[in-house]
């Protein structure tokens, strides 16, 4: 079974995680900054950030990348599930389900009652796997992006 474990600051495994991120950004077909820019940012992760890595001989074959949320369902915390990758030619292995194993029993331990995510909606294999898991698909929720020009447009 390939050692999954949570990320810590200035950890070692930053640059496989920044290569494989890398990786990510390549299968979803978009922009990627240079690797130094991503490790700085691995360093300057926010409070509540959190990444599980699944490691196996100095390489990140998968992560999931997630923070807590506050409030969910009966005023109780929960986590938000940003980023579940695993490395393409490890795909197959069960690493996606290990990740969110992982990251269910961490969300026990820490007494939360639920773990949110999207996924795009064309993607059938991913919704299937994600059904598989037991995640319940909401279709009375949309999700919403504040970004680039509009951010700055409502920041001023």
């Amino acid at each position: 079974m390939t050692p999954i474990r949570l990320l810590q600051p200035n950890d070692a495994a930053f640059p496989a995680l920044a290569a494989l991120m890398e990786e990510m950004q390549a299968h979803y077909r978009v922009a990627c900054p240079p690797r130094a820019e991503i490790i700085a940012g691995l360093e300057a992760m926010p409070p509540g950030a959190e990444i599980l890595v699944a490691e196996e001989h100095g390489s990140v074959l998968g992560f999931a990348a997630f923070s807590a949320i506050y409030p969910g369902p009966g005023l109780k915390p929960g986590i938000f599930l940003k980023e579940l990758y695993v490395s393409g030619l490890q795909r197959g292995r069960g690493l996606g389900r290990a990740l969110m194993q992982k990251l269910a029993s961490l969300a026990k331990k820490r007494g939360l009652t639920r773990i949110d995510w999207t996924a795009e909606a064309e993607n059938t294999r991913l919704l299937s796997f994600y059904e598989e898991l037991g995640g319940a698909r909401k279709p009375d929720k949309i999700f919403f992006r504040l970004d680039g020009e509009a951010l700055a447009r409502l920041s001023d």
